[in-house]
């Protein structure tokens, strides 16, 4: 079973405020750049991860080389990194006591994504935070639609 059901996926995304994005840029057209800052402005704290920012700040919040650098609790643990770049980051996010390890679109990596379950963290593959948000909880209208929450369900 894995977690790409939308009432879990609504769960995951409504209990997990705290998010600490692996590989976010400082770079505004990058993917890992715009998805942060859309959480952010939905109310998620987010907390940089790259080693190429460390020491500064990224969208108004101070970047760490690491996961173990972090000075308090994370809910959520945001890859963007390559696919054979996951398994220590999952086990970074399971050290340091996170509840969730996301592995954003176009990455899988399954030993993680079993590792982590293992664990008892929840864990979603190959999807986007961002895109998840807007189409469970009605934010489509950043990209410029403004249809409300998108469901194959009729509603009663």
């Amino acid at each position: 079973m894995h977690d790409d059901d939308s009432d879990t996926l609504r769960r995951i995304l409504r209990d997990h405020r705290r998010i600490a994005v692996v590989g976010l840029s400082a770079e505004w057209h990058r993917p890992s750049f715009f998805a942060a800052k859309y959480l952010q402005g939905k109310g998620f704290r987010i907390l940089p991860v790259n080693p190429r920012y460390a020491g500064g700040t990224v969208l108004g919040m101070p970047c760490v080389a690491r996961l173990e650098d972090l000075n308090e609790p994370v809910d959520m643990v945001d890859v963007f990194r390559k696919t054979e770049d996951v398994e220590p980051i999952a086990a970074s996010a399971m050290a340091i006591g996170a509840k969730c390890l996301w592995q954003q679109l176009g990455v899988m990596n399954l030993e993680a994504d079993a590792a982590a379950r293992a664990a008892g963290l929840d864990s979603v593959m190959n999807r986007c935070v961002k895109i998840e948000h807007a189409r469970l909880f009605g934010g489509l209208h950043w990209a410029g639609v403004n249809t409300g929450v998108i469901s194959a369900q009729r509603r009663a």
